[in-house]
Order: C-alpha cells, then sequence, then structure tokens
C-alpha cells in the first residue's frame, strides 16, 4: 500500500522514521491519517529531517519502496491546482450533483406517479368499455 509520510528524527532511539501522513486508498483518492503512525528506517539510513516521502509498505509493514515526494507534489500542482481545481469548487461541484440526483429523484417519482395514474385511468376506461358493452349486449336482448 502507498502511503505519503514526513520523515523525522527519533532523538530517543537515534535514527530516522517516516511519520505516515496520507495512504491511498485507491487510484487518485486517499485518505488522512488521524493517529500518528511510525516506521523506523533503521540504522544508517539517513534523509533530510522533515522530507515528504511516497512509501509503500508490504501487507506485513515493511518498506518495500521510498522515493522523494516532490515530483509527486508537482504533479498535483500542475494537474489539479493549476487548473482552478480547488477543493472550494469540488464542494460545488459536489452540491451541484447532490441536487441534479435529488432532482432527478423526484422527478423519477413524479413519472412513476403519472404512470400509475395513467394505469389506473385505463382501468376505469376499460372497465366503463366493458360496462357499455353489457348494457348494450342486455338491451339489444331485450328488444
Amino acid at each position: 500500500m502507498l502511503y505519503l509520510a514526513q520523515v523525522h528524527r527519533n532523538e530517543f532511539l537515534d535514527q530516522y522514521q517516516l511519520r505516515l501522513l496520507a495512504r491511498q486508498e485507491i487510484d487518485q483518492v486517499w485518505a488522512i491519517i488521524p493517529e500518528e503512525a511510525f516506521i523506523l528506517l533503521g540504522k544508517g539510513n539517513t534523509m533530510s529531517e522533515k522530507l515528504l516521502v511516497l512509501v509503500e509498505l508490504s501487507p506485513t509493514g515493511d518498506i518495500i519502496k521510498l522515493e522523494d515526494a516532490t515530483n509527486w507534489v508537482l504533479h498535483l500542482i500542475q494537474a489539479y491546482l493549476s487548473t482552478g481545481i480547488t477543493p472550494d469548487f469540488l464542494q460545488q461541484e459536489a452540491e451541484r450533483a447532490e441536487q441534479w440526483r435529488q432532482s432527478l429523484t423526484l422527478q423519477n417519482q413524479d413519472l412513476a406517479r403519472r404512470s400509475l395514474e395513467l394505469e389506473a385511468r385505463r382501468e376505469q376506461i376499460q372497465a366503463l368499455e366493458e360496462s357499455i358493452k353489457r348494457d348494450k349486449n342486455s338491451h339489444n336482448r331485450d328488444e
């Protein structure tokens, strides 16, 4: 699993560690890790303090791959922030989509109601036609 992490120096253990900040859930969807979670890098691994890195962890928590996150962050800025896709914009779009969903739901309910009304009217007309036929047949027999 892929994580965004920040390098910290653990003074007590005299080695560097990674503080996990966010986890990739699915492609382009990330979740913030609210609790503090650290992974020790082991003695001899030296990195710049506060450096942001992308780290891929195995299911057992072993580091598979570790790379500087600078290019990844720049890609995010270029792909999203330079085109005006801001959190406010995304929120507004989500709200618009929800309004459309609600509007479509109401329209669907209205169409379903109208369909039921038409079906009921059709049945009434059929019943009336049958009643007229019976009356006509009984009237013809009486003559």
